[in-house]
């Protein structure tokens, strides 16, 4: 069974710099079934939503609020390796807040402009910054593509005043004027990823994208956990606190091969 428990310099990483790079994190069969259901599930790509950037470009992202027994996206939220690092990151019970896939499609996939989670789940009645993500990479995910970049450290700045951004303010950013002055002081760092390869992220750290100008995909599951203390007070577009079983790591590849064999014998 995989180690879980988190390492003193590990423990200071996430304090210092607000994230976590865990290599090898879904192991390459576990890859291979969630970026082949993915692609074949046409209920996720039905319901993917689309995103505009401040340069016109757009992404798109399905979004699941509920979890189900039976898909590969819930067995890897519900898994013990993710679930476990989770609690200690945050320091007490986490909970389900929602996950999502980000399907940034070859020279049309759009950027995300600069954000803190919490920056906008603030709203949602969360009083505190206890929450956070993490973003498994289905795809090989690169420079040229796009990838993930964060700027170390930026959590310890707190949370961000975020409004409306993009083309038709489909997306929510942080406060620029503040962003740059953040990048001044602290390291840019670009996060490329191989598929399989996890990035644990406070709420508060800033974070964004650019647009994926190559001809590969870039796709990612993302998992959003709260703490159990931060139930938020009031409702919002996401749930508020049920507890969240932990299952075992191998539940992973055995509903997501019996997701891939349902799913290829509908097809036949």
């Amino acid at each position: 069974m995989m180690q879980t428990v988190l390492t003193l310099s590990e423990r200071q990483q996430w304090e210092n710099d607000g994230y976590l790079l865990r290599r090898g994190l879904l192991d390459q069969e576990e890859v291979y079934l969630l970026r082949d259901i993915a692609r074949r599930d046409r209920e996720l790509q039905a319901a993917a939503s689309l995103r505009s950037d401040a340069k016109g470009g757009e992404t798109k992202l399905t979004l699941w609020n509920e979890l189900d027994d039976d898909t590969i996206y819930s067995a890897v939220v519900h898994s013990r390796r993710i679930v476990d690092r989770m609690e200690q990151m945050l320091g007490d019970e986490v909970y389900h807040y929602h996950h999502k896939m980000m399907l940034k499609e070859p020279r049309t996939g759009g950027a995300w402009e600069w954000r803190q989670d919490y920056g906008y789940w603030y709203g949602n009645g969360c009083l505190f910054p206890h929450m956070a993500s993490v973003m498994i990479a289905v795809d090989p995910a690169t420079r040229e593509n796009g990838c993930l970049k964060v700027i170390r450290g930026s959590h310890q700045m707190g949370r961000i005043d975020h409004g409306p951004v993009g083309k038709d303010n489909d997306q929510t950013g942080a406060d620029l004027e503040r962003v740059e002055e953040a990048l001044k002081r602290l390291e840019l760092v670009y996060c490329e990823m191989e598929p399989g390869t996890a990035l644990f992220f406070h709420g508060n750290l800033l974070h964004s994208s650019e647009q994926n100008h190559s001809d590969k995909p870039r796709w990612s599951l993302i998992c959003c956990y709260n703490a159990k203390f931060n139930d938020p007070y009031k409702a919002g577009p996401h749930p508020g606190y049920h507890y969240l079983e932990k299952w075992p790591d191998e539940r992973i590849k055995e509903i997501g091969t019996a997701q891939w064999e349902c799913m290829s014998a509908q097809s036949v």
